[in-house]
């Protein structure tokens, strides 16, 4: 399983999920023109749609055997070991509850090599698209699968919501996913200063069966790009530095070499324009988490990376670019990092119960991440040797709801920014739906900004409702637990309606 960082989208290629990529969760997609046909097609096509969603619904390991086996080409099977075709299949059933088919979606202009079945899932009632890809005829078989969120069917349309009917319906939802048991986490929504709702269920500890409760600190993942990025906003509006400078003037060579560095600007760092990659590379994997604590550490992770790209032409997702921003804050400030986002941003904001915390400390009231395994008798994993043992620049710290709050409260008051400042931040850079450290979106609701997070036991997400000053924060410590959520609490929110 691909796990990525940032914007959310549930890729199933080569049933294959790839999720998290940069930015926020978008609300709606584009605007395509589309014609929806309730009914599947006749033939191989047909029955190999019909078998597909069997599949999903099932929770059967034998029978997504049968599929990969009777309905699928070998080398779409071949790609992946059995058992991580089963980890993905079983995984979406856990995320969905299953699905149900309600069209066939053609599109203007027509996509000729791909067939896009519409579904519904049955937790949140979200819509999706499979899109599949078959091969030769007669057979048909299944040559590639993807699934993306999809755009409402045409004539299905919902009524508008006062506020208080909206919040009602959250509530509604909130209590028919905890009897389904399918959330671990917290939820607080909020208008301005105002707290709307919290909410919160399932277990800290697994092992111990500690229940969460709304200030148990959840991992945060990426979300901790926005720290990072607001702090170097910070010291660009107190003229320590510039978004123009070059990064080799507080970089040196025991990170990069200056062929590298000299190309690379703070702008490109802190909007994904730099080319550079991700550190967690092959290095990582084969490295005790233990040696990972300072940011010095991470030296043997970054100095062979190098940009895929001319910086500045175009925007790639970089873990590795945004934990540099923090190495850039050191050489500036002369502080450990760390102690600087704790002054300049958790302090102002008034975040007690957020920060990196090390993973092998009795830290009270922190939520371990857990992954579904269908191969443990427990049915569970934890994420303790799979993530980094301290969080820094670029994610893995942890906070709470409440503290999330706080943060956007500060961001919108100007407390940690100038408004200008926040704006520039705010302003997607390179039609990327992602500005200086944020996701942007724009749905039904208006415009939205913030950041998700995920990894392997880690899901969370805080969305700013720029035109009518929400804010949505939901964390959860499972998979897939909080941005799918987030989602549909934003879909709620899009009805309301001035009366």
């Amino acid at each position: 399983m691909l796990r990525t960082t940032g914007r959310w989208t549930i890729i199933l290629l080569f049933l294959t999920l790839a999720l998290m990529g940069p930015g926020v969760f978008a609300q709606q997609q584009p605007a395509a023109a589309f014609k929806d046909t309730t009914a599947l097609p006749e033939g191989p096509v047909g029955a190999r749609i019909q078998s597909a969603l069997e599949v999903l619904n099932s929770g059967s390991v034998d029978r997504i055997k049968r599929f990969l086996n009777e309905d699928c080409e070998k080398k779409f099977r071949d790609m992946v070991p059995i058992d991580d075709h089963i980890s993905v299949l079983l995984g979406f059933l856990r995320d969905t509850g299953g699905v149900d088919f309600y069209s066939i979606r053609t599109y203007a202009p027509p996509r000729p090599d791909e067939t896009v079945a519409i579904i519904k899932d049955r937790i949140l009632g979200n819509w999706w698209g499979i899109t599949f890809r078959f091969g030769e005829t007669p057979a048909m078989l299944v040559a590639a699968l993807g699934m993306d969120p999809a755009r409402t069917p045409v004539g299905i349309s919902e009524r508008p919501l006062s506020e208080k009917e909206a919040i009602d319906e959250i509530r509604t939802l909130m209590a028919g996913l905890h009897k389904k048991d399918w959330f671990s986490g917290t939820v607080l929504i909020a208008k301005g200063a105002d707290v709307l709702l919290t909410d919160f269920a399932g277990e800290a500890s697994k092992a111990f069966h500690v229940p969460n409760n709304i200030d148990t600190k959840f991992n945060l993942g990426s979300m901790n790009k926005m720290f990072t990025a607001t702090a170097v906003a910070r010291l660009v509006e107190a003229g320590k530095l510039s978004f123009d400078d070059p990064i080799s003037k507080y970089i040196d060579e025991t990170w990069l070499p200056k062929a590298v560095t000299n190309t690379i600007t703070i702008r490109h760092l802190i909007t994904h324009t730099s080319g550079l990659g991700s550190y967690f590379n092959e290095t990582y994997d084969k490295s005790s988490r233990a040696l990972f604590r300072r940011l010095d550490d991470y030296k043997p992770l970054i100095k062979d990376d190098k940009p895929a790209f001319t910086p500045g032409t175009r925007f790639q997702y970089s873990n590795t670019g945004l934990f540099l921003l923090g190495v850039v804050i050191e050489k500036v400030t002369g502080e450990d990092y760390f102690d600087h986002i704790r002054k300049a941003i958790y302090t102002p904001a008034g975040m007690t119960n957020s920060d990196s915390y090390e993973m092998d400390y009795p830290v009270e009231n922190l939520a371990i991440g857990y992954i579904p395994d269908w191969q443990s008798p427990y049915k569970w994993q934890n994420n303790l040797y799979k993530h980094v043992i301290k969080g820094g620049p670029a994610g893995g710290g942890f906070s709470t709801v409440k503290d999330l709050h706080r943060f956007a409260l500060a961001l919108l008051s100007g407390k940690l920014v100038s408004p200008k400042m926040r704006e520039l931040m705010w302003t997607d850079f390179k039609g990327a739906d992602y500005g200086y450290g944020f996701g942007i979106s724009h749905g039904p609701g208006g415009k939205i900004v913030g950041h998700s997070g995920g990894f392997s036991g880690i899901n969370s997400q805080l969305d700013i409702y720029v035109d009518s000053g929400t804010i949505v924060a939901v964390m959860s410590n499972i998979d897939n637990g909080a941005s799918p959520l987030a989602v549909k609490i934003g879909q709620i929110l899009a009805r309301v309606k001035a009366r």
